[in-house]
């Protein structure tokens, strides 16, 4: 049996923590633990955490950082935590209830196929909240599909999302050490490195839907400064070929 490690970072989500970990362990999934790595919420997201791990012992852990040290490097190490605590998949997802813990039955079956499975907005059946403006949704179909695709030449038509389950595996041989973006072009970047090692991705639909609860962290200026840094993703990493996966991936 795969035992699933989710790895949740949090920054002010005390309205959505709670929900999220009910509704992940109410799921047919048997062997499932959760992460909740936390930057120090304002909010008091870090103490409600520490009462889910005594709650739910064995179920849901707790990392606590300093303070707001940005996604790549929250996801970074719960990832090595997950490793280190031998987890065979690795999921991540936001705690902000845009990816639905529904989906995760389905992308743990189907990673059995693959390296890395996403929840998808841009395949067939994938859809955006309806809530969005026409212009927000053009500027993430503008990313995926144009720009992200023509500068990387990647085969997945969803690079910025956040929505994943790793193999153990696909991680080890990635290298952790190699990622250097810490922002939201952090999921591009993980992309784009696992796609040049040649590892085989899968993608599902998902509907992703706008934060219940809580405020975006999303601003237009934080897109602008990550569709510029997929420049900095290509000269990084564009001479990668499956022979320069570490040892054990």
């Amino acid at each position: 049996m795969a035992k699933c490690v989710v790895v949740v970072p949090t920054y002010n989500e005390s309205e959505n923590i709670g929900k999220l970990v009910d509704q992940i362990l109410a799921l047919p999934v048997p062997d499932v633990e959760i992460l909740i790595v936390d930057d120090n919420s304002p909010d008091g997201t870090g103490k409600l955490a520490d009462e889910l791990a005594v709650t739910r012992a064995g179920k849901v852990h707790v990392m606590h950082r300093a303070g707001k040290q940005g996604l790549g490097t929250a996801y970074i190490q719960g990832f090595c935590w997950a490793l280190d605590h031998g987890a065979d998949l690795i999921l991540q997802m936001d705690a902000d209830f845009s990816h639905d813990p529904i989906y995760i039955p389905a992308m743990i079956g189907t990673v059995a196929a693959n390296d890395v499975v996403l929840g998808s907005r841009y395949v067939k059946g994938g859809r955006l909240d309806e809530e969005w403006s026409i212009f927000r949704k053009l500027l993430s179909w503008w990313a995926n599909r144009v720009w992200v695709n023509v500068i990387l030449r990647t085969p997945v038509k969803d690079s910025t999302g956040g929505f994943r389950v790793w193999k153990r595996e696909t991680l080890v041989g990635m290298d952790l050490n190699r990622v250097r973006s810490n922002g939201y072009i952090f999921q591009v970047e993980m992309t784009y490195i696992a796609t040049r090692l040649g590892y085989k991705f899968a993608e599902i639909p998902i509907y992703f839907k706008d934060r219940k609860y809580g405020t975006s962290k999303m601003g237009l200026r934080i897109q602008i400064e990550a569709a510029l840094r997929v420049f900095q993703v290509y000269a990084r990493f564009h001479h990668l070929t499956p022979a320069d996966r570490a040892v054990g991936g």
